[in-house]
């Protein structure tokens, strides 16, 4: 790929990386940057399109199994960082904050461009996770506003963050504070409980993944006030409802289960989002939208136990077949194999 320098990732053998420079922070925090990582196709892999998939907050690429089934289907598939997220945060620099959704659209107008000139005339599906699945229908209704929704052709949302937990009149005030609290103390940590989800994914606890919990602490990042306001400026704009322009499918868990305990029920439900917030807006996507729980599926349905991590798999690869995208691939339980051994 001319201009595009390669260089090894942390995910070792068959990933590489790319720094993209952003520039001065809008936000003030130094020159920042996002890092787009590649799944190298394997010498005997056919490529009939690409994947674009964005992370969520406290999180970073490293769903190996994901991009083997996507590469299954013909996909190569790029994982991005996005600016203060993971791979691409530098020192001094909080996680995860921005004031703007929006700012993200230069990272995803970069990696999009470096992916379609990889690939040129071929399909790209675009793929997220918790708040990427906010941060991605935005980026593409703007995208279908301005004329521009080619190349992509389609949307995956996995347990995409929809709507702020709690009662209706808990969120309208928390709603309205923030809009004023974060214009005087942007980067103020919420002082959260710390959540069971992390225990339940990193093999020292209750899972199977041995991601770096430097770039994914086990309680997750501090959600901060300027960060949470940006989040909740763009669900309004989604409950407005969006035009994306292509057809998306959701995939979530069947039940929540908040709790600052584990139990054995923190493995089998979503324990960050409330799925029937999920399940409320996904229409306001527009255009052909399927939604689909998974019983006892984590939050990160991929990252679930191993009955609903297939389920979810059989249903995205059924998505995929539905809406014309080849298949050449292997059985969801080959390419899991392939996930363990990084995040």
């Amino acid at each position: 790929m001319p201009d595009t320098d390669w260089q090894p990732d942390i995910l070792g053998d068959g990933y590489r990386r790319h720094e993209l420079e952003l520039g001065p922070d809008p936000d003030g925090e130094g020159q920042v940057a996002a890092v787009l990582v590649r799944r190298e196709p394997a010498p005997d892999e056919v490529v009939h399109g690409a994947v674009l998939y964005v992370h969520g907050f406290s999180d970073y690429f490293f769903q190996t199994g994901l991009a083997d089934t996507l590469a299954g289907h013909g996909l190569a598939f790029y994982g991005l960082d996005l600016r203060k997220c993971g791979r691409a945060r530098r020192p001094g620099q909080t996680a995860h904050y921005v004031s703007d959704l929006a700012l993200y659209d230069d990272e995803l107008d970069r990696a999009l461009a470096i992916v379609t000139g990889a690939h040129p005339g071929l399909p790209v599906l675009l793929v997220a996770h918790s708040t990427g699945g906010l941060v991605l229908p935005l980026w593409l209704d703007r995208r279908r506003a301005a004329g521009r929704v080619a190349p992509i052709v389609g949307l995956v949302l996995n347990s995409p963050w929809f709507d702020l937990q709690g009662r209706p009149v808990l969120r309208g005030a928390v709603t309205q504070a923030l809009r004023v609290l974060a214009k005087a103390l942007p980067r103020r940590d919420l002082k959260l409980p710390p959540s069971v989800y992390g225990q339940t994914l990193h093999r020292s606890r209750t899972g199977e993944w041995d991601f770096d919990v430097e770039l994914k602490p086990l309680a997750g990042f501090p959600v901060t006030l300027g960060w949470l306001n940006a989040v909740r400026r763009g669900q309004a704009r989604l409950h407005q409802g969006l035009d994306i322009g292509v057809p998306s499918l959701v995939l979530r868990s069947d039940r929540s289960h908040f709790s600052r305990r584990y139990s054995p029920l923190s493995d089998r439900a979503d324990t960050v989002l409330d799925v029937t917030q999920i399940a409320r807006w996904a229409g306001c996507l527009g255009g052909e939208t399927t939604v689909s729980p998974i019983e006892g599926a984590r939050h990160d349905v991929f990252l679930s136990l191993a009955r609903p991590r297939e389920r979810a798999y059989r249903l995205l690869n059924a998505w995929l077949d539905q809406h014309g995208l080849p298949v050449t691939a292997a059985a969801p339980e080959q390419a899991d194999a392939a996930h363990h051994g990084g995040r």
